[in-house]
């Protein structure tokens, strides 16, 4: 994503969530009232897959996306985390998960993949 859309974006919801001038609605949200808006989201995503319905699955993205954006959003009001920390622990989730791409590179099989992506899965765990 550019990172100028990025910012846009999490100006648009910081002015959403504005205690003053924000959207009454979207102020009023917090993270548990909006898990049934990820859940329908998710759905409608899958809905839009299934039917090939293009243009409905570029929205229903965007739609499932503003649900982890809101609930960044909220847990930074709480400080407990930013939009960027979740993109930061994804980032390094994916790097660990794929040594073959990031660290070993070496050809490997979509088997030797998933077997070491689960495995070290399994690790992160256990910790």
């Amino acid at each position: 994503m550019n990172e100028n859309k990025t910012h846009k974006l999490l100006k648009i919801i910081s002015e959403l969530r504005d205690p003053i001038s924000g959207c009454e609605w979207t102020k009023y949200q917090t993270s548990k009232s909006l898990i049934p808006f990820i859940l329908e989201e998710a759905e409608e995503v899958n809905n839009a897959f299934n039917n090939k319905d293009h243009e409905n699955l570029k929205e229903e993205l965007g739609d499932l996306l503003l649900q982890i954006v809101l609930q960044s959003k909220i847990a930074q009001e709480k400080n407990l985390f930013s939009f960027d920390d979740v993109v930061d622990t994804l980032c390094e989730k994916l790097v660990r998960r794929h040594p073959y791409v990031f660290d070993k590179k070496r050809p490997h099989t979509i088997e030797e993949q998933r077997e070491a992506y689960f495995r070290i899965k399994s690790l992160e765990k256990k910790n």
